[in-house]
């Protein structure tokens, strides 16, 4: 009985390894349009503050996944350099702007690309000029925070102002 038992505990563990490595092997095995299967270009887009993006996140065209984010740097200035990898399928106009994204409201993020309508294309090492930088949700908090307590004191000014309005006019009808 304990054989049994035993090599029913072998069996399923083995299973279970086995999914774990088919599961391991689909999801790093590819789907990058970028890979050394296909041809890429690299262009550079400079922010200032791409807070949350590291290499290895997407760049979406349309909502497609057209490349990779393959590096970062500081200038001397310090504004963040980013290396995106382009399908060289995507001829990207000198005028494309780049902006950084959330998926959803705490999201990963991902550089989104927006084509213009220059004739001339981007070619390897070529520079995106036109940048939007990352939102950061936690300030975007703040300030809604900080508006709502603004909205808050007038609110309650506001009621004092009409108690006291409602006071004199009740004085006022008293007196008559």
């Amino acid at each position: 009985m304990m054989v049994v038992s035993e090599k029913r505990t072998m069996i399923i563990g083995g299973g279970v390894v086995s999914v774990f490595v088919l599961l391991f092997a689909l999801l790093s095995g590819g789907g990058d349009p970028t890979s050394t299967k296909m041809g890429s270009y690299t262009v550079q887009a400079v922010f200032n503050r791409i807070d949350g993006l590291y290499p290895g996140d997407e760049v979406r065209l349309g909502g497609v996944r057209i490349g990779t984010v393959t590096g970062d740097a500081l200038t001397k200035n310090f504004q963040a350099v980013l290396s995106l990898t382009i399908d060289d399928r995507v001829k990207l106009p000198n005028d494309t702007s780049a902006a950084i994204h959330t998926d959803g409201l705490f999201g990963s993020k991902y550089v989104v690309l927006e084509p213009g309508g220059d004739e001339e294309y981007l070619a390897e090492g070529g520079r995106i000029m036109f940048t939007q930088d990352a939102l950061i949700v936690s300030e975007l908090l703040e300030m809604i925070i900080a508006q709502g307590k603004r909205r808050t004191k007038e609110f309650a000014t506001f009621k004092t102002q009409i108690k006291q309005a409602q006071e004199i006019l009740a004085r006022q009808k008293g007196g008559e």
